[in-house]
């Protein structure tokens, strides 16, 4: 099975593809280009790498162990046979990219695996994974709006009822957001929601974000209309970056979030000068190479 890298865990600067594929549109680089431009540019431009955080990697191991958990049957689906799939859904997160020793060196693996048995233990107080059947597991769902917006995203759950109705569902390692940052979460929700729309012609019933740390189920109920004026958000959006990669004007936004982001020495606001734009891509994405997918970045998980 694979599971979902951040792009600092699959990104290396001596493996970079040549010709630079041409970015497309994901909940996270939305969300950066809407946060700061900048941001987005050294990301899915220059796509400066990131280093991994010990926050970013326990993310991808819960979920490695419940993508794997849903690959039993689902008798076999109970607590502690969760809790035993960590070592190797460690050991497969660690083969794909060096150093992540080094980031659980205090406490040692076990440490680690403590923490993501926790978020584990979690998950049975809002779900119990022996009651359904998930229609697909970490689903890379991609759709170009117009024929000209390519939209692209990994989706960590899709259910579908007997009744055909389809419930999507996201895992979060990280707390839920409180009221000020709660429509960055249904922003992601909507994206979602209008990719399933596109693709598969059927508005989702319900969409669930899953906070396992402090166990909140946040859902959202999607109309047709709402997704059609989504996708009109969606496309002036992509309208603005793609004006702002023709003239390489990618300004930067100082806000809460800066605390959190690995750019500060590139970033004006902090001192820092950018490197020079390397221009607007202009081949097309291509396949998706076969691994661990993206996992967000620390503020995204």
């Amino acid at each position: 099975m694979s599971v979902p890298v951040p792009v600092s865990l699959a990104d290396n600067p001596t493996d970079r593809p040549s010709p630079r594929s041409r970015p497309a549109l994901s909940p996270s680089r939305a969300s950066d280009f809407k946060q700061c431009p900048l941001k987005y540019r050294l990301r899915a431009i220059d796509r400066i790498p990131e280093p991994p955080s010990r926050a970013a990697v326990r993310g991808t191991v819960v979920h490695a162990v419940l993508e794997d958990l849903f690959g039993l049957p689902a008798a076999e689906r109970d607590p502690a046979r969760a809790a035993l799939l960590v070592p190797d859904a460690w050991e497969r997160v660690r083969g794909e990219r060096d150093g992540l020793d080094e980031l659980v060196a205090e406490g040692g693996p076990e440490a680690l695996f403590e923490e993501v048995r926790r978020l584990v233990a979690s998950y049975y107080e809002l779900e119990d994974p022996r009651r359904f059947e998930p229609h697909s597991l970490e689903e890379r769902v991609e759709v170009d709006l117009d024929g000209d917006i390519p939209l692209r995203g990994f989706v960590d759950r899709i259910d579908i009822a007997p009744n055909g109705m389809l419930r999507v569902v996201d895992y979060k390692t990280g707390r839920s957001p409180g009221p000020m940052h709660e429509a960055r979460a249904l922003f992601q929700l909507k994206f979602y929601a209008l990719m399933i729309l596109r693709t598969r012609d059927i508005v989702p019933a319900q969409l669930r974000l899953i906070y396992l740390a402090d166990k909140i189920l946040l859902t959202y109920t999607p109309d047709r209309a709402e997704l059609d004026r989504f996708e009109r958000i969606l496309t002036a959006l992509w309208r603005a970056i793609i004006d702002a990669g023709r003239t390489g004007d990618f300004p930067p936004t100082r806000g809460s979030m800066c605390r959190y982001c690995d750019f500060q020495h590139l970033c004006p606001e902090f001192g820092g000068t950018p490197p020079p734009y390397p221009g607007w891509p202009q081949q097309d994405s291509g396949p998706v190479p076969v691994g661990i997918p993206e996992v967000p970045p620390t503020e995204d998980i």
